[in-house]
């Protein structure tokens, strides 16, 4: 199993309106990033995601699990672009801030903290295991 994290302006979509669409989840649109694109094509039902608030928070809030792999963005007209659906896993029980995971010495190298503009990214066994540990869930 793979580990991610998918990024929200809660704003835009917040983890509470992720919890909201329950078991059946909904779709994760509006990725308009080629790289971002690979890496929800590269989605298996059951992989986890960090499900992070951006902009506004900047912590990880939550965890959402991959419903259905990918499929055409309904919301892209030019068709180029994908979604995958996303249920609510798991809420963080201490949400883990940008700034707690830049002061972690072995999260330095983690996509977030070295690219922190992109949407998707993929997350490392140990990293996820850390940041898990941090915000107080099970791995």
């Amino acid at each position: 199993m793979a580990h991610w994290l998918v990024k929200s302006e809660p704003s835009a979509w917040s983890w509470d309106e992720q919890v909201a669409c329950g078991d059946k989840g909904t779709a994760w649109t509006g990725v308009r990033n080629h790289l971002a694109k690979k890496h929800l094509m590269a989605m298996e039902k059951g992989d986890r995601a960090f499900f992070y608030h951006s902009n506004e928070g900047k912590a990880v809030v939550g965890i959402v699990e991959v419903a259905k792999t990918h499929y055409p963005d309904p919301t892209d007209e030019s068709g180029r672009f994908v979604v995958v659906d996303m249920r609510a896993a798991a809420p963080m029980k201490t949400p883990v801030t940008l700034a707690a995971i830049k002061a972690e010495e072995r999260l330095a190298k983690m996509e977030l903290v070295v690219n922190s503009r992109l949407s998707v990214q993929p997350v490392r066994e140990d990293e996820w295991r850390l940041i898990c540990v941090m915000g107080g869930v099970k791995p």
